[in-house]
């Protein structure tokens, strides 16, 4: 299955989830019952939280597949050569052997969004992916900024 499948089935049972989870929510609210109502009043916020942090996803997959493909587009995408699993994941030690030169790019060029990106794909590919998220975060905040920087783009 396919990223972007997994992303659209994980999405849709969540929707599905939010969804009776609200209904539940309705029914506990106009129960009458005051530990039923604090229930409901419960069960509202959990599903605003699971939208919000659904939203806050699937923003932070939509940019950083643009900021990849604008990378590519480029010509300035990572063009370390690794060896990869069956799965196509790369092998952690040929990940971990290129890993201080992505990460000695971004110390020298800590403003370039390209370097952040290219050292969260690093991380990402040395199997940290706290670290490989943290870092497009950044690529992303940094690419954005310079966006507003300069307008007519």
């Amino acid at each position: 299955m396919s990223a972007r499948a997994g992303v659209a089935v994980m999405a849709t049972l969540l929707l599905l989830y939010i969804v009776l989870v609200g209904q539940r929510a309705v029914l506990l609210l106009t129960s009458g019952d005051g530990l039923g109502v604090a229930m409901g009043a419960a069960l509202v916020v959990l599903p605003l939280v699971a939208v919000w942090a659904l939203g806050r996803e699937l923003w932070f997959g939509w940019r950083a597949e643009q900021l990849g493909r604008r990378l590519e587009a480029e010509g300035a995408a990572p063009d370390e050569t690794v060896r990869v699993r069956p799965s196509g994941r790369a092998l952690r030690e040929d990940a971990d052997a290129a890993f201080p030169a992505f990460r000695a790019d971004a110390e020298q060029h800590p403003d370039d969004w390209r370097v952040w990106f290219r050292l969260g794909v690093a991380y990402d590919g040395a199997g940290d992916r706290r670290r490989a998220r943290e870092a497009v975060r950044r690529a992303i905040a940094l690419e954005s900024a310079q966006r507003r920087a300069t307008p007519g783009r």
